[in-house]
C-alpha cells in the first residue's frame, strides 16, 4: 500500500477552545466596582477622606478589572474564530476514510486494519469479536506489515454473516502476553457538525466521535 496517501493527525490539533469566563459576568462585576468607587468617592468624608495610598490602590484595582474585562473578550473572539476555522478545515474531510479505533460493519467486502503492536513483541495475534463481544476468530499476523486485510471467512473458508465486528491485536513475548491493543480501521467520512466547541464526525457505520479521535485520513481507493 503506498502510505503516502494517508495523513497522519495529530490528537493536539486545535478543534476546540478553552472555555472563557462570559463576558456578560465580566462586565457585571466591572460595573458593579465603578458604582462602588464613585459612591464611595461621593460619600467620603471631607473631615477624613480616604488615605492617598489606599485609593490608589483602588484606583490600580480598577484598572485591572477593566484590562481583565477587555482580554477575556479578546481571548472569546478569538476561540470562536478558532472553532470556525476548524470546521471549515474538517469539513473537507467528507468522503475520506478516517483511521479510528471503531466497530467495523462487516457487509461481504474484506476489511483493511492498521495494525499496531507491541515494539518488543515477538510474534502477534488478530482477534475478531461480534458484536456481542464474543471471539469469533484468532489469527496469526506477520509484525513486518503494518496492514492486514480481513477477509472475513472463518477457517472452513465459510464468511462470517454481515455485522458489527471489532479486531484487536494481542502481542507476545514467547508465551508472555504483552499487550492487547485495538487493531484500528477506516471507515467513511459522511457527516461533519458543530457541536458547542467540539466538531463531531458520522461515520458510515453509523459510529459518531470527535475530530480528536482521527488517527489518520486516505483517499478512498474506489
Amino acid at each position: 500500500m503506498d502510505l503516502t496517501s494517508t495523513q497522519t493527525i495529530s490528537p493536539t490539533t486545535a478543534l476546540t477552545a478553552t472555555p472563557q469566563t462570559p463576558p456578560a459576568v465580566l462586565n457585571s462585576d466591572f460595573e458593579t466596582f465603578l458604582r462602588m468607587l464613585t459612591t464611595q468617592a461621593q460619600n467620603q468624608d471631607p473631615f477624613n477622606p480616604v488615605d492617598a495610598t489606599e485609593y490608589a490602590s483602588q484606583l490600580a484595582t480598577f484598572s485591572s478589572v477593566e484590562q481583565q474585562v477587555k482580554t477575556n473578550q479578546i481571548l472569546a473572539g478569538l476561540a470562536e474564530q478558532l472553532t470556525g476555522s476548524a470546521f471549515e478545515r474538517i469539513a473537507g474531510w467528507i468522503g475520506m476514510e478516517a483511521l479510528v479505533d471503531t466497530p467495523v460493519r462487516f457487509e461481504g467486502v474484506p476489511v483493511t486494519l492498521r495494525l499496531d503492536p507491541h515494539k518488543e513483541a515477538e510474534s502477534a495475534k488478530l482477534v475478531v469479536r461480534n458484536e456481542a463481544g464474543t471471539v469469533l476468530q484468532s489469527v496469526a499476523v506477520d509484525l513486518a506489515k503494518p496492514e492486514l486485510e480481513w477477509t472475513g471467512l472463518d477457517e472452513s473458508g465459510a464468511a462470517h454473516p454481515s455485522g458489527l465486528y471489532r479486531f484487536e491485536i494481542e502481542s507476545y513475548r514467547g508465551e508472555e502476553l504483552l499487550s492487547t491493543t485495538p487493531a484500528l480501521t477506516y471507515a467513511r467520512v459522511q457527516e461533519v457538525r458543530q457541536q458547542g466547541t467540539d466538531v463531531l464526525l458520522t461515520l458510515a457505520n453509523g459510529t459518531h466521535l470527535s475530530a480528536a479521535e482521527v488517527q489518520g485520513l486516505r483517499t478512498p481507493n474506489g
